[in-house]
Order: C-alpha cells, then structure tokens, then sequence
C-alpha cells in the first residue's frame, strides 16, 4: 500500500491558459513516466511517483513552448487515478470507421473497428488531434498494412498497433521506452483478441530491425523523431510508408528537410488544431546500407 509521499502531484502552470496550450503540455509531459493528468481552470495536474520524478526533464520537455509555464510539485496520497479517468472516458469515432472506447462501455457507436482500451493512463486513446490524425491517415494506407508488417514506435496504449492488427496485418510491432506503456499496450492487445499477432517491448528506437517493416507509425515528440528519423527509414521496406505525428505545424519544415536526407519520400501532409501528421514513403531505388 502506497502511503502520502510515495506520489508527487506536479502543478504545471500555464500563462496565458487555454484548453489548447493544456493538451498541448499534456502531450508533451506524457514523453515522461507520469500516471495521469487533469487539465484545470489554470493550470495542469500531473502525478507520478516520487522516485521517478525529475525535475530538470520535465523542465527539459516544457522549454520552448510558445507560452510561459511554471512547476510546483508537492507530496499526495496514492489513489487509484485510473479508475477516476476511466468515469470520465468518452468513445471517440474516427471517419465514421473506427471507434475507440473504454472496455466496459458497450453504449457507443459501432463502426467497422472497435477498439477497447484499459488505458493505464498512457498516451494515446485518441482524444489527442495526433493520435486521430494518426488513426485516420492509417486509412487512408490499407496497401502497406493488410498481409504486412507494421511498427508502432511510442506505442503507449497500442490504439495504432490495434488497428493495423484490425486491419489485417500479418505481424504488428510495438515499443515504448516506458515499461508501464508497453505493458498497457500488451493487454490492450490481448483484451482485442489480436495479442497472437501484437508483440510489444520495451525499448528504443535501437530494437528496430533494418528493412523489415512495410508501415512504421511514430507518435512522438519531434527531437526523437529528428533523433531517429534515419533509424526508421533504415528499418522500411523499399517503398514502405513512414507516418509521422506528435509535433507542431511550424515543425514540419525541420522534419521534412531531415526526412530527404534520410531517403525519404514526402507524401502528403495533414494539420488540425496546430498540430500536424507527415506522410512519407522510402525510395525504392536506395539499398538500407545506402542510407547512412
């Protein structure tokens, strides 16, 4: 039993506030090992346990937003945050194809894939205007996912991973650095009967295997996909297709500029709410050791 000390409740203040600029801290602090969030009328409440707090990362993941922010941080007693956010999950329709919900909600829409999600408290539920892109733009890609491969890197609650299992792939992958996540994502799989073809680990980007995936989906902050971008064209297939998500509009241009360098294609690309989804597809005449 976790007693008053064992969890820190982290105060993110945010000026001037918005419910924008709170999701937007909101993404960005999920990068780090946080149980849950709730977004108030001025600020942003994010807990965690104690020995994992660090002070500097977060300060780290909150430099350079383009509005000013403050952290007071101070001891709580444990309770069971899951079951708070689980009262106030509503199902998400996407295109009018896919449904995600929590498990034990059988009042929702049905549409063509659906999904059940025990979230942990890991990113990813589809909520976020990133995560829809994501899920969308997975629709628009059947060719590289039906009878393919696919890696979910950052694969918090598996909702992508889920879908392209959904949606026919023959194998899907999923990583996240953080343990809780890939775990979560290990019974989300399992809880959607496609844990048979869903394998997920714990990890980085260096657990990537060259030129095997058909489809890699990274929904992730934009100095890991910078970090990793030639990583990920290294483990596509020749014409495999890269989606990317989890940065701003005004961060495309450094993206798209590190993607040519990287053998990569651009495709098309999506913005909603200032946040923004790349499409990109790897050369086809580059050989994986051609890409260095």
């Amino acid at each position: 039993m976790m007693n008053t000390g064992d969890y820190l409740e982290v105060t993110v203040g945010i000026e001037p506030f918005s419910q924008e600029n709170a999701e937007i801290v909101e993404a960005m602090v999920s990068e780090l090992p946080y149980d849950s969030f709730v977004i108030g009328d001025k600020d942003l409440k994010c807990y965690i346990q104690k020995e994992l707090y660090d002070r500097r990362a977060l300060r780290l993941v909150l430099s350079g937003l383009p509005f000013t922010t403050s952290i007071l941080a101070v001891p709580v007693p444990f309770r069971n945050w899951n079951a708070d956010w689980e009262k106030g999950f509503q199902p998400i329709v996407v295109d009018g194809t896919v449904t995600v919900r929590k498990a034990d909600d059988v009042n929702c829409p049905r549409t063509r894939y659906n999904i059940k999600l025990r979230p942990e408290m890991t990113f990813g539920t589809g909520h976020h205007d990133t995560t829809r892109m994501m899920l969308s733009s997975m629709l628009e890609h059947r060719d590289n996912i039906r009878g393919k491969v696919v890696m979910d890197m950052g694969c918090g609650t598996a909702v992508l991973a889920i879908l392209a299992a959904k949606m026919g792939a023959e194998k899907v992958y999923g990583i996240d650095i953080d343990a809780v996540a890939a775990h979560s994502a290990w019974l989300n799989a399992r809880l959607n009967r496609v844990g048979r073809r869903v394998e997920t680990y714990c990890g980085d980007a260096s657990r990537l295997q060259l030129g095997k995936y058909d489809l890699l989906l990274a929904n992730i902050h934009r100095n890991i996909i910078l970090m990793d971008l030639r990583t990920y064209s290294r483990s596509l297939r020749a014409g495999g297709v890269l989606l990317l998500s989890g940065f701003y509009e005004s961060d495309i241009p450094d993206i798209r500029t590190e993607a040519v360098k990287c053998g990569l294609e651009f495709i098309r690309q999506r913005v909603e709410n200032g946040w923004a989804c790349l499409h990109f597809r790897r050369d086809r005449s580059l050989r994986t050791e051609e890409i260095l």
